[in-house]
């Protein structure tokens, strides 16, 4: 049995509920936006490469109403200069130890007490740049994927209301499918 300890001074967004909602056809937009002010943001930083991933990132796929998004980062001792751009805007920092994902430094962007935009920081080189792009670019080609996946994201998400790990773990195996093997 797993255990998630969950500290009372933890935000209210930090532990909401999963909710999958109708895809939104601004969501593309709206991370292209968000983009362009974090590549105003950051360019001192080095850092320009970003790609709008995840589920807002396929069009016609219902999602949690949250935009992913990836940037390229030379070095994870940049974080509290990044910090210093990201915080007064609404970010925050989530670090490793709590993240629990050694590949990434991942930041979370609030508004109105809810994630509105996670961001994924990734050095060069990191395997799962990659992954993301395939996973994302395989299902806008492939409808009937899109159709199978928010399918299995409604079930999940209704299963797993309240533990976003859990959700996010059981859609591991139709992702590697699609990944490895194309479906």
């Amino acid at each position: 049995m797993t255990v998630h300890l969950q500290p009372e001074n933890w935000p209210k967004w930090a532990t909401e509920s999963i909710e999958i909602v109708e895809a939104n056809p601004m969501w593309d937009s709206q991370a292209q936006e968000e983009i362009r002010q974090l590549k105003e943001l950051l360019q001192e930083l080095n850092i320009h490469k970003f790609e709008h991933i995840g589920s807002t990132s396929i069009p016609g796929l219902s999602a949690k109403p949250i935009i992913d998004l990836m940037g390229e980062v030379q070095s994870w001792e940049d974080m509290d200069l990044i910090a210093d751009q990201l915080n007064p805007i609404g970010w925050n920092y989530v670090p490793p130890e709590l993240d629990g994902r050694q590949y990434r430094r991942f930041w979370v962007r609030v508004k109105d007490d809810k994630r509105a935009v996670h961001l994924h920081l990734m050095r060069p080189g990191e395997e799962r740049w990659d992954r993301q792009i395939q996973f994302r670019d395989v299902l806008r080609q492939r409808p009937d994927l899109v159709e199978v996946y928010a399918a299995l994201k409604a079930k999940l998400a209704d299963e797993n209301k309240d533990d976003r790990e859990a959700y996010t773990a059981a859609k591991t195996d139709f992702i590697l499918k699609v990944l490895d093997e194309g479906l």
